[in-house]
């Protein structure tokens, strides 16, 4: 008998050693937890470093959206009878439709875009930006030029994110609550915008030569892109790649180094206006957040 107590005291003990270190196992917390506690301390200072600034990210993303609109306004302007002689030689437009075709597309950007930038009849202005969009491709034989086609679509997004941003600004019903009429259009229109931004991205992959960094950044911003369309961590994805885009724009399109004269010129300064306007896109992205449809927002409800 006292062989079996003793025995049994043994074994409780072994039990009680055991399951003092399952306890303490249980306790410590996992890789995953972890690394999630360490995000949650960087986004927590990072939210604090990006405070004072969080105030005026919707007035310079509008701004960075349609920058590239009076740009290209401007352009047009200053260049009047070299873009008449294009449209006539080489389009074989008529000699009034040619007037016709850059008297609206000055018109058109210059006013939507300066109402974009103020804030008023957002959804008129960005139906007339995205008219534009559409006729310039069509009118200089652009639609079917690949790169084009898929930045234009990322500018496209923007403009989506701006008629998204509109809609803080409507008519609340039921103490400050949106109608779920616009709670829909927001959600859905957020979702395309996030969709269409990353296209400019899609073309950087598949145009130029590559190398071992262009390797790296293609594989981080594959995933910050995939990351921005199903809404996880959006706004920091966001954050990454208008971070990327301004190396980018900075060392690549440097039309401010060329010489006035340089062939590639006009083209460097296009598209360097035309990033400035996906990265706006993408600010306004980290001022609303990616909407309802996005993996963010179902990890706040579940």
């Amino acid at each position: 008998m006292a062989q079996i107590r003793g025995t049994a005291g043994y074994n409780l003990g072994l039990n009680n050693q055991f399951g003092n270190q399952s306890s303490a196992a249980t306790s410590d917390p996992s890789p995953l937890d972890q690394i999630r506690e360490q995000t949650g301390k960087i986004e927590d200072k990072l939210n604090t470093l990006g405070e004072p600034l969080k105030p005026y990210l919707p007035a310079i993303g509008r701004f960075l959206i349609v920058v590239t609109f009076l740009e290209d306004a401007l352009r047009i302007i200053t260049q009047w009878n070299d873009q008449l002689l294009y449209l006539k030689d080489f389009r074989k437009f008529p000699w009034g439709i040619t007037h016709s075709f850059l008297i609206f597309n000055v018109v058109t950007m210059s006013v939507c875009s300066t109402l974009v930038i103020m804030r008023r009849y957002s959804e008129y202005a960005v139906a007339g930006l995205l008219a534009v969009v559409v006729v310039q491709a069509l009118g200089y034989g652009l639609i079917f030029d690949l790169n084009f086609f898929l930045r234009n679509l990322s500018v496209m997004g923007g403009l989506l994110m701006v008629l998204g941003d509109s809609f803080v600004k409507k008519t609340r019903v039921f103490a400050g609550l949106p109608s779920l009429d616009e709670k829909d259009k927001k959600m859905y229109i957020q979702l395309g915008g996030r969709v269409l931004l990353i296209f400019l991205f899609v073309g950087f992959v598949f145009a130029g030569e590559w190398s071992f960094w262009r390797v790296i950044v293609s594989l981080i911003g594959l995933v910050a892109c995939v990351m921005v369309v199903v809404g996880l961590k959006a706004k920091w994805s966001a954050i990454i790649l208008v971070l990327m885009l301004s190396i980018f724009n900075v060392l690549v399109n440097n039309f401010w180094t060329l010489h006035p004269h340089h062939p590639h010129k006009d083209f460097a300064k296009y598209d360097f206006f035309q990033i400035l306007s996906i990265m706006g896109g993408l600010l306004l992205l980290v001022n609303m957040g990616p909407g309802s449809i996005s993996i963010d927002e179902k990890k706040k409800v579940y």
